[in-house]
């Protein structure tokens, strides 16, 4: 019933689809800004930038793992940063996050990483509350930080 496998070139429609409707998900649905021809060349020209694993439930796309490399400079060693995990609401219940995060897990291990990190919205709690029962946990004191926009554009600038 359910099958996984790479994203190709022919699935960046379906992978913008999936952005689409997870922003939608997380109340944002204005927020998405990348388009197709971003996908192509960031996820499948000479340099790539992430992977994708599309997930199939009786042949139907059912969801999707885009993920991308971080490295730790204390292990020495690259992890995997799960940027978005997104199985469509008719899909759910049926294990299929559970196996993309597995399918994460054993890639993570068959590519020396040291680990997978992700963050997660807290208002979110059946999120948090699954990512938990697979034995995860928030990293303790430890605040995600980020400059985007004109703020970045200003740093940029800055002599």
């Amino acid at each position: 019933m359910l099958s996984l496998r790479p994203a190709t070139l022919q699935d960046v429609p379906l992978i913008l689809s999936f952005i689409r409707e997870l922003a939608e998900y997380e109340r944002e649905p204005n927020a998405v800004h990348c388009s197709e021809d971003d996908l192509r060349r960031d996820g499948f020209g000479p340099n790539p930038k992430f992977r994708v694993t599309i997930a199939e439930w009786n042949s139907k796309p059912a969801g999707m793992a885009l993920f991308f490399y971080n490295y730790s400079t204390w292990q020495g060693r690259p992890g995997i940063y799960l940027e978005d995990l997104f199985v469509r609401s008719e899909f759910r219940k049926n294990g299929i996050g559970k196996s993309l995060l597995i399918h994460l897990a054993r890639t993570a291990l068959a590519e020396n990483c040291y680990g997978l990190r992700w963050e997660v919205l807290n208002w979110n709690e059946s999120a948090m509350e699954f990512y938990r029962s697979l034995g995860s946990g928030f990293r303790e004191n430890w605040k995600v930080m980020q400059i985007t926009g004109e703020e970045l554009k200003q740093m940029a600038r800055r002599g």
